[in-house]
């Protein structure tokens, strides 16, 4: 005989028989924590959950780039090499019948190609001494100093990284000269016309660039000290 139902009291509590007991079957699991980013639901961990708590939930947020935002590795350094490109162009080709518009050199200057060409020449230069390499950075930039103090000294309107952009790709003509001082170096009248050569050059270059027409009469004074900066540049090619 089966225990009759009793009927809830008071509206609290339900009471049911051991037989209907049997069909009650289940499992209690413990909620599921989820955050929602972006849309998608991603459970959390209970160390992510007891940081959020705590009030440290910053500790675990990413920072995303936009892939748009991600530039190449030239255009962050702002090295531009087709511009670097025309500027040689333009030193190893001074003459004025060849079309070129050399005044970009002075008048867009950057850093990147100069440095190249004066690491350039100091690697040419150094016969296993490394330390001609520091040296003649130094004069590349005491020496495009004393220039560009002069030539506001003189009335010229130049800045500072326009000489010191011009002065070190006017040192191109001295490395072209280079392989030739090796082939030629032992017959001394050939080698000190070639030097002549790749110092004029390269004094030239320099010089129709930044003795410009405010100079007027006053140009033999800042050609000058060109012409012997690279005079000194080219006695470094022997490593002193």
């Amino acid at each position: 005989m089966q225990p009759p139902a009793y009927p809830p009291h008071n509206g609290d509590f339900t009471f049911v028989s051991s037989a209907e007991a049997a069909d009650l079957s289940g499992t209690i699991a413990s909620p599921d924590i989820k955050l929602n980013l972006e849309g998608e639901f991603t459970k959390e961990s209970t160390a992510t959950t007891f940081l959020r708590q705590r009030g440290y939930g910053w500790l675990l947020e990413v920072d995303e780039n936009d892939p748009e935002d991600i530039k190449p590795l030239l255009e962050e350094l702002d090295i531009d090499l087709t511009d670097i490109y025309y500027k040689i162009r333009c030193v190893l080709m001074p003459m004025p019948s060849l079309g070129f518009n050399r005044q970009v050199v002075r008048d867009n200057p950057d850093f990147w190609g100069p440095l190249a060409i004066v690491l350039l020449f100091s690697m040419i230069s150094l016969y296993g001494q490394f330390r001609v390499v520091s040296w003649i950075i130094t004069i590349w930039i005491f020496g495009s100093l004393t220039i560009f103090l002069l030539a506001r000294v003189l009335g010229g309107d130049v800045a500072y990284g326009q000489v010191l952009g011009v002065i070190g790709y006017s040192l191109l003509p001295l490395i072209v000269i280079a392989p030739l001082l090796v082939v030629v170096g032992s017959f001394e009248a050939a080698s000190t016309l070639i030097k002549l050569f790749g110092v004029f050059w390269a004094a030239y270059s320099a010089a129709s660039l930044l003795a410009g027409e405010e100079f007027k009469t006053k140009k033999p004074l800042l050609i000058y000290p060109i012409f012997l900066l690279y005079i000194y540049f080219l006695s470094l090619y022997t490593g002193v």
